[in-house]
């Protein structure tokens, strides 16, 4: 169960806490690589709880199928013997189109041509905003450029015909490498500004926590280990997880001072809560 503590234990490693715990849920991108090349040190510390204490299962806002996820691990080097199963929020959203009823279903899609193998074989009618029935997304088309400024347009006339949007990706932000990139969640905040319908698949929300406990199989004692607040950590609080927060990632400065004090006061801020903080997911 959650603890109830509001100052995390500042750890400089994993094994400092991974006794009192059977398995691990862990965020991906920004923990254990950042988009563009793995961390070593991360990918061991995974390499060792599995070896002694129980399965890791790498839970990711990616809007793309396990298999795919799986590859842009490796491609970047994380080692496949660091985990043993994979979630993401692309697979839960695909799911919930079969559950509409995919085939045929007129739909709006946002997002770059490379997350598209995520609707294969769903039989979609992908059409433009003035005939579809629903929309999905799954980020900006080019992240390394794009703001959700740039999508107005778009939006308002999605608001107009009263599509809903089904969000892939909640994450607003990612680093990748050294630049900041918006995210699906950014585009579906923007929309329900606007007074559009989002629906989220993925980190903070519970189901795709289900999906995960459910991999786990028999474990008791799961330890949630992330770097984002809001998604992350609220979701592992919701889904009553002890959290172990990775401070050197998404939120970047505004961790600092690194301290005790200071990241119960930003938790506090934000309505989370954290067990124990460590800079870098180490053993």
């Amino acid at each position: 169960m959650r603890s109830n503590m509001t100052a995390p234990r500042l750890i400089t490693g994993l094994s400092e806490i991974a006794s009192g715990y059977d398995a691990l849920i862990c965020d991906v991108w920004g923990v254990i690589h950042d988009g563009k090349a793995a961390h070593p040190a991360a990918a061991e510390a995974l390499k060792q709880f599995r070896a002694k204490h129980g399965p890791v299962v790498l839970l990711t806002n990616a809007p793309r199928l396990t298999s795919e996820v799986a590859a842009q691990c490796a491609q970047v080097g994380v080692p496949e013997g660091c985990y043993d199963a994979i979630v993401s929020s692309g697979a839960a959203a695909r799911a919930e189109l079969v559950r509409r009823g995919a085939r045929g279903l007129p739909l709006y899609y946002i997002g770059p041509d490379k997350d598209l193998p995520l609707l294969d074989g769903l039989g979609l009618n992908l059409t433009g905003i003035d005939k579809a029935q629903i929309a999905f997304c799954t980020g900006l088309v080019d992240d390394l450029t794009e703001t959700p400024q740039d999508y107005t347009g778009r939006l308002i006339a999605m608001r107009e015909r009263g599509l809903t949007m089904l969000c892939a990706n909640p994450d607003l932000v990612v680093h990748r490498g050294a630049q900041l990139c918006y995210c699906a969640g950014a585009l579906a905040k923007e929309y329900e500004k606007l007074g559009g319908t989002a629906i989220y698949y993925g980190k903070p929300h519970l189901p795709v926590y289900d999906m995960a406990l459910k991999t786990i199989g028999n474990a008791s004692r799961p330890l949630a280990v992330g770097d984002g607040m809001f998604t992350d950590v609220a979701g592992a609080n919701k889904a009553g997880l002890d959290v172990l927060f990775i401070a050197d990632g998404v939120h970047g400065e505004d961790v600092e001072p690194y301290s005790a004090d200071h990241l119960s006061k930003l938790f506090a801020k934000h309505g989370v809560t954290a067990m124990a903080a460590s800079r870098k997911l180490v053993w």
